[in-house]
């Protein structure tokens, strides 16, 4: 992919949400469907005809559990943190969604009140839009804090957002796993994005958000892979990081991301044996991989745009050329990179133009294709979702 286009693919989500606010031009382009300038002016002007009230909510889980949520701190004290060594040891804020008993806990707010406002200080939009740190923070979660947990054990699965994404824009996917029988750790990638709250109450801001185009995103990707690991030890070493733990499958680990945290989950993969399923959420591979690195099951879903198997981002041919295992390239008519998160949900609640494929659209398709992933590579369940094309679902096309 050239850099234009990296550029684009790395953009934050929250970040969507100040670009529809703002005409100004910030220097990163946006990758959407509707040229920059038309979706600036447009928001602009509807932002600016009477004032909102935002009240977001994202859409229920549509397994048979509830989700129940927990936001564990982790320390390594192995590892220095790698963009602010001077903060000592790398910490990492996980939010745990795991299946719960309906009707138990309290509704979990989407993100703590520091890490609305890091994304309303980084991303600036005007007060007619109605989104305030309150209104940020206490988007409908359909996660219940403290819960109890249905008994069993289930597959962990470990997601990581997109670049300068907080942890928060992949809730939908992470509710909607637990709802169908997985523990999944949604970790937060301390500086990599506009704010995430640490042990210690403190948000601290991106540190390379605003790098020069030459940061190296396979040394980011690299690094998340190491996150991840340290997740995944923390959660299958005894029960002391988090008191849920013995819920947790230790046999049965799958990783999932989006952008650059699909590159992160390959990463993973290429250095922990202990995944042993992978997803690819519309994300360039960071490195590329090489043949006989990853042997287990992996699925790529992109946009029908940019990762069709003649699309620009070459690094997606060369990955399924390399991938070993069971693999299935699948890409989504009329999404955009964002369609994989909650960010256009949130971002037509504020009242702001979003790309063809609804937003509704684009979080049930994530949602159904990344479980049925996992359900068959993690649980043995045969879907025939991934046996081809399917009526239900004609916006998904199959590559391979």
């Amino acid at each position: 992919m050239n850099t234009t286009s990296n550029r684009k693919r790395r953009i934050s989500a929250v970040a969507i949400l100040g670009l529809a606010a703002s005409v100004a031009a910030t220097g990163t382009g946006l990758a959407a469907t509707t040229p920059p300038s038309t979706v600036h002016a447009t928001a602009a002007v509807a932002a600016a005809a009477s004032p909102r009230s935002f009240q977001g909510a994202l859409p229920a889980p549509t397994g048979s559990y509830a989700a129940g949520e927990d936001v564990i701190h982790l320390t390594d004290t192995n590892r220095p943190d790698p963009w602010v060594p001077s903060s000592g040891p790398r910490q990492l804020t996980v939010t745990m969604v795991y299946p719960a008993v309906p009707g138990t806990g309290t509704p979990a707010p989407y993100m703590t009140l520091g890490e609305a406002a890091g994304v309303l200080q980084r991303h600036k939009l005007p007060e007619s839009s109605g989104v305030t740190p309150q209104t940020l923070a206490g988007v409908t979660t359909h996660a219940f804090d403290g819960a109890r947990p249905q008994g069993g054990k289930y597959p962990l699965v470990v997601l990581s957002p997109a670049y300068e994404n907080p942890r928060t824009t992949l809730t939908s996917l992470a509710t909607d796993l637990a709802s169908h029988g997985y523990v999944v750790a949604l970790v937060g990638h301390t500086y990599e994005d506009s704010g995430e709250t640490l042990a210690n109450g403190q948000t601290p801001p991106c540190a390379i958000c605003d790098a020069p185009a030459g940061l190296d995103l396979d040394s980011v990707a690299a690094g998340r892979a190491l996150d991840e690991s340290f997740v995944i030890d923390q959660l299958t070493h005894g029960n002391t990081a988090w008191p849920l733990a013995h819920l947790i499958d230790k046999h049965e680990i799958g990783t999932a991301g989006h952008s650059l945290g699909g590159a992160s989950a390959a990463a993973t993969m290429i250095a922990d044996p202990r995944v042993r399923a992978g997803v690819n959420m519309d994300g360039s591979f960071h490195p590329n991989l090489l043949p006989g690195q990853i042997n287990r099951p992996f699925l790529m879903l992109g946009t029908a745009e940019n990762h069709p198997t003649d699309g620009h981002d070459t690094t997606w041919g060369r990955a399924w050329t390399a991938l070993g295992g069971y693999k299935k390239w699948l890409t989504v008519t009329d999404a955009d990179h964002f369609s994989f998160s909650d960010l256009y949900l949130l971002l037509e609640q504020a009242g702001f133009p979003t790309p063809p494929l609804s937003p509704e659209r684009g979080v049930a398709i994530t949602r159904e294709y990344v479980t049925a992933f996992f359900d068959q590579t993690l649980k043995g369940i045969h879907s025939p979702l991934l046996d081809g094309p399917s009526p239900n679902n004609p916006e998904v096309l199959f590559q391979h």
